[in-house]
């Protein structure tokens, strides 16, 4: 299979050019088919800094790479919940939930393997047990299956949004009505594609709604209920009405507020999972406490 591209207009760098072009690929599988010369510019193997004026024609040659396992690091970890089928973790900010692009250990997989050693094999080698997926710097409840079985059950659960997940974040400005709700496609932004945009008639359903547990002087704290699990979702589809997540300067928010530290991540927390066990049906609650790093900043505010 050859995959044929006409560059558009200028371009500085090839790389960045079928980043945007091929998003559906991660940066490291297009590096990696430029680097073995499967990517070819007017009939040429090019390199990753190749500039595009206009009107070239690209080739690109995709092959696999070879496949990836997840294997067991000795890492913390926060058990909220466990029984035969599922696992819920309280995951930090900053630990990303699988290898991917670019990291290939310190993620909560790795800890995970570690400490079960057995788990779903559902979602392949890379990413046993994952059924969804917290940001990297979004921290709280997490479920993990720990069989097939499990995985299915808990997938079919989400799917047909039967999981309740409750999160709280605070947000810039004040949000005046005491509830809302946000039903806005949401897909990616097509100027910067490490951003989602729901400013868009296209993309994916997404449902949020929102109900104001307190107000301070430039932010009002949010207890936040999605109805779907976007990429980016909450903090999209609340920049959206005006009122980015705290520290969410991917969004819009402001690098720094006067007479506050910085915000070393975005001020959103997975608060509350709610679930049915896969075992016996039974309705299952996991909850995740604010950590203190955001309990602080916010209560600071009052001051």
């Amino acid at each position: 299979m050859t995959l044929r591209l006409q560059a558009d207009g200028p371009h500085p760098r090839l790389d960045r050019f079928l980043q945007e072009r091929l998003p559906d690929y991660s940066r490291a599988r297009l590096q990696s088919w430029i680097k073995n010369e499967r990517v070819f510019v007017d009939g040429e193997p090019a390199k990753p800094s190749r500039e595009l004026r206009g009107g070239e024609t690209v080739e690109v040659r995709p092959e696999d790479l070879p496949p990836l396992k997840a294997f067991a690091e000795d890492l913390p970890l926060e058990i909220l919940y466990e029984d035969e089928d599922v696992i819920a973790v309280n995951k930090p900010a900053g630990m990303v939930v699988h290898a991917g692009a670019g990291t290939h250990s310190g993620t909560m997989v790795n800890a995970l393997l570690h400490h079960f050693q057995k788990l779903s094999n559902v979602g392949g080698e890379l990413r046993p047990g994952i059924v969804h997926r917290l940001d990297k710097f979004t921290s709280g409840v997490i479920l993990v299956a720990r069989s097939d079985l499990a995985h299915r059950a808990l997938a079919g659960q989400f799917s047909r949004r039967k999981v309740e997940k409750v999160y709280l974040t605070l947000v810039h400005g004040r949000v005046e009505r005491d509830s809302g709700r946000i039903d806005k496609r949401i897909t990616r932004d097509p100027r910067r594609r490490t951003r989602m945009t729901a400013r868009r008639e296209y993309g994916r359903s997404a449902l949020t709604e929102y109900r104001v547990l307190r107000r301070f002087e430039g932010f009002t704290y949010l207890e936040v209920r999605i109805g779907t699990g976007r990429t980016h979702q909450i903090r999209v589809h609340l920049s959206t009405i005006g009122h980015p997540v705290a520290g969410d300067r991917l969004y819009g928010a402001p690098a720094s507020v006067p007479g506050r530290p910085r915000l070393e991540r975005y001020f959103l927390h997975a608060h509350r999972i709610r679930f049915h066990s896969p075992r016996s049906g039974a309705e299952v609650t996991v909850e995740a406490q604010l950590p203190d790093d955001l309990r602080e900043w916010m209560e600071g505010l009052e001051s």
